[in-house]
Parts: C-alpha cells; sequence; structure tokens
C-alpha cells in the first residue's frame, strides 16, 4: 500500500478490525461505494500485514485478522475448559467435514450408531455445522455441511486444506484398520469418522447415548 491507504482499504481494515469473527467478503463489498472492487483491495491489505505480527486471512468466504502462525506458542495461555467435546461429537464433525453436504441419515449409516439431537445442538452452537439445503429425495431431508467459523477455527482457508489420507495415518490420528478405506471424495480418501483416534477430546465423555441402527438390530434377532 502507499504511504496514504486508499479510503476504501482503510474502511476495510477498521471494519475487520473491529468484527469479532470473520466477516464475509459479499458484507464487505456491501459497505464500499457502488462499482468498487472489494477482492483487490483485501488482496492489498493482506499484502500489506504478510509477515507481520497480525495477518489478514481467508476462511472460505470471510476474512478476518489473526495472530501470525509461527507466533501461536508464544502467545498460548492454559485456560479451564469446563467439558471437552465427546467422540460421538468429533466423529460426526468429521465426516460432516469430509463428506458434505450430508444428510443425518448418512451420518448414522457410516458410524453405525443412530445421533442424538444433542451432537448436532453442540456442533451448532459452536457455530461449526450448517444446513446446506435438502437433499432432492423421498422425504427432502435436511443436508448438513462445515461453516466459516469452522475453517477460522481449525486454521483452514478452504475445506480442500483438510489433511488426506496419508497426513492423518502419519501422524497417528488413524487406527490403520480396513475400514478407513470405505469412503472416499473426489478421489481422495475420507476415513470413517470412527476410526479416528487420539483426537484432543476423544476421551472424553460421550454426549449422546449411542443406539444401534434398526437395521443391525434386525440382524441380530
Amino acid at each position: 500500500m502507499n504511504d496514504i491507504p486508499d479510503q476504501n482499504i482503510r474502511l476495510l481494515e477498521a471494519i475487520l478490525f473491529a468484527s469479532t469473527d470473520p466477516v464475509k467478503e459479499r458484507s464487505l463489498a456491501n459497505r464500499l461505494p457502488e462499482g468498487v472492487e472489494v477482492r483487490p483491495l483485501l488482496e492489498e491489505l493482506k499484502s500489506h500485514y504478510q509477515g507481520r505480527g497480525v495477518n489478514l486471512v481467508n476462511a472460505g468466504g470471510s476474512w478476518a485478522f489473526r495472530s501470525a502462525a509461527d507466533l501461536t506458542n508464544m502467545l498460548n495461555r492454559e485456560i479451564e475448559v469446563a467439558r471437552k467435546l465427546g467422540r460421538a461429537t468429533i466423529e460426526t464433525l468429521a465426516i460432516i467435514a469430509y463428506h458434505q453436504p450430508i444428510t443425518r441419515g448418512e451420518i448414522e449409516e457410516i458410524r453405525g450408531v443412530s445421533l442424538s439431537k444433542g451432537t448436532f445442538d453442540v456442533l451448532f452452537d459452536h457455530g461449526w455445522i450448517h444446513p446446506r439445503g435438502r437433499r432432492k429425495t423421498p422425504g427432502r431431508p435436511t443436508t448438513w455441511g462445515t461453516t466459516d467459523g469452522f475453517l477460522d477455527h481449525f486454521g483452514l482457508e478452504s475445506i480442500k486444506d483438510l489433511p488426506g489420507i496419508e497426513e492423518l495415518k502419519s501422524a497417528g490420528l488413524l487406527d490403520k484398520r480396513p475400514a478407513i478405506d470405505a469412503y472416499s471424495i473426489s478421489g481422495q480418501v475420507a476415513a470413517s469418522a470412527a476410526d479416528v483416534a487420539h483426537i484432543d477430546g476423544a476421551d472424553a465423555q460421550d454426549d449422546e447415548a449411542e443406539l444401534p441402527l434398526a437395521a443391525d438390530l434386525e440382524e441380530e434377532e
């Protein structure tokens, strides 16, 4: 940027600094004069903050100022967490992230157990999932996907930045069982979240009472 930044860039900078949450690009565009392109201004602002203690980051279609990634360890502080996410919630979030848009029934089919309403409530309250419309099948079930808040929380610019199967294996986050090869998306294998292990919070008390699916009960009879 020049010594005296463009007034529109200053406006974007002020809005982003004042916001506690990522701001959608279209919302920023609506604050600018008609005919002004917002993306080039955001890219210029992003370039200006590159290499500084605070960076402008893009998460999906939203923008926010965040501390530089290489300073994270210096800024970490311990806080008391009342309750960790249960394994069922973590598994459900992983399935949604890798298989979106996905219906509740499809999540249950992958996990092999029915879901309680509480699992969705926890993820929804965190702002990590949202409805993505309805599937054009009988019953018109609601489909679910992750939000820009999910990307921002986990430091992702796009859902395409999710780690692949080999990265998860090498990090020790997947059990080496055949089930992890059961599902694939766009040619990239996505693990069944039931095989995710050692994730922070996975050893916490489950947040739902898991019940076998009806089909499983019929087979046992």
